[in-house]
């Protein structure tokens, strides 16, 4: 029973909607009435800066890290390692779903790759650190934020299912979910991307972009 009740929690924490929050109380709008309409951290970083873009990128991570490690609360979890990660799994995936559709902005989220990233960090650090490593060099080459979340999200499901090998099924198939789900929320930028109209993310440009979305 306490187990549905942090399953809820999870998706409470991951509900936060951190870009929402913050352009209003900064800047007075709703940062999904600008730019993309998306209310992550990408969006952010166009609309508002580097500055801001960072805090919410930052505090969307570690809403994936938090809910995900809820599992503390119940001492069953601590010394068994498979339900262990199963549980982890059910957080963080409900902690993203809250990301994207959260209860405190409208069910009008963003696309969950960094509360995504935060659960990857509390389940298997050493992977997300991989995965993160790829996301910065494809972002710093492309300045593309969604072709380095798909790259980064490729390379997890690769990392789990063949570089380590990971015997879990349930772990396996959440990488091949995680992936999927990944470029299927990101269908409309690879398309833009091929067209060439993918907007690029300004890096280390402090700018307010409002006037001109």
């Amino acid at each position: 029973m306490f187990e549905i009740v942090l399953i809820i929690l999870a998706y409470l924490i991951g509900s936060i909607p951190t870009s929402v929050w913050v352009s209003k109380s900064k800047f007075g709008i709703d940062i999904r009435d600008y730019g993309s309409g998306n209310a992550g951290a990408t969006n952010t970083f166009r609309v508002l800066g580097a500055k801001w873009g960072s805090f919410v990128m930052l505090v969307d991570v570690t809403k994936g890290v938090i809910a995900t490690s809820l599992y503390v609360l119940i001492p069953y979890y601590m010394s068994n390692e498979l339900a262990r990660t199963n549980f982890m799994i059910a957080l963080g995936m409900v902690a993203v779903l809250g990301h994207i559709l959260p209860i405190w902005a409208n069910f009008r989220g963003g696309k969950g790759v960094a509360t995504l990233l935060g659960m990857t960090l509390a389940i298997q650090p050493i992977v997300a650190m991989i995965c993160l490593g790829i996301f910065l060099i494809s972002l710093i080459s492309t300045r593309f934020v969604s072709l380095s979340s798909i790259l980064a999200s490729v390379a997890f499901m690769v990392l789990i299912l063949f570089v380590f090998d990971e015997k879990e099924t349930l772990y396996r198939l959440f990488a091949m979910i995680v992936a999927m789900m990944v470029v299927v929320t990101h269908h409309k930028n690879i398309s833009r991307i091929y067209k060439g109209t993918e907007s690029k993310l300004p890096i280390f440009k402090n700018r307010d972009k409002r006037a001109s979305s």
